[in-house]
């Protein structure tokens, strides 16, 4: 499985922003469907304020530009959920030109870090973040 993290921004307007959030709280059930079909595993839609981003968790071998294609023409729904979801939507700050919805790269992977350093120093960085409870250290409950 992999992971894509898109971003891109609202349009500034307060009552199209409310539209689009109305939309997702009930997508339609043919844009649902051929998203799973085309592949998309999970996706999720995070924003503050007006910036969207993208948790999108696709098969192996997902390749967005085919895949998505795939999707528009899945089903005439699919098309126009998009295009009318292209009218709350702008590229952020940083895109591509054409590109609405931007890659975003990875900064930083906690797993990652831990599964590079070396087996002893990483024992001992578990060992420190894990609270311990020492006798005579709890507070004993008064009696009435």
């Amino acid at each position: 499985m992999e992971r894509y993290v898109l971003t891109l921004d609202l349009v500034d307007d307060t009552d199209k922003m409310e539209t689009y959030f109305r939309h997702h709280r009930s997508v339609w059930p043919e844009v649902l469907k051929s998203l799973r079909k085309v592949g998309v595993q999970q996706m999720e839609i995070y924003n503050l304020g007006r910036r969207l981003m993208m948790v999108m968790d696709v098969r192996d071998g997902f390749e967005p530009k085919r895949d998505f294609a795939r999707h528009n023409a899945s089903d005439p729904r699919c098309r126009e959920w998009e295009e009318l979801m292209k009218t709350f939507q702008q590229p952020p700050p940083g895109a591509r030109p054409g590109e609405i919805w931007a890659r975003m790269e990875k900064a930083f992977d906690l797993n990652d870090q831990l599964r590079a350093l070396p087996k002893s120093k990483a024992k001992r960085t578990a060992t420190k973040t894990t609270p311990q409870r020492h006798r005579g250290t709890e507070k004993k409950k008064k009696k009435k």
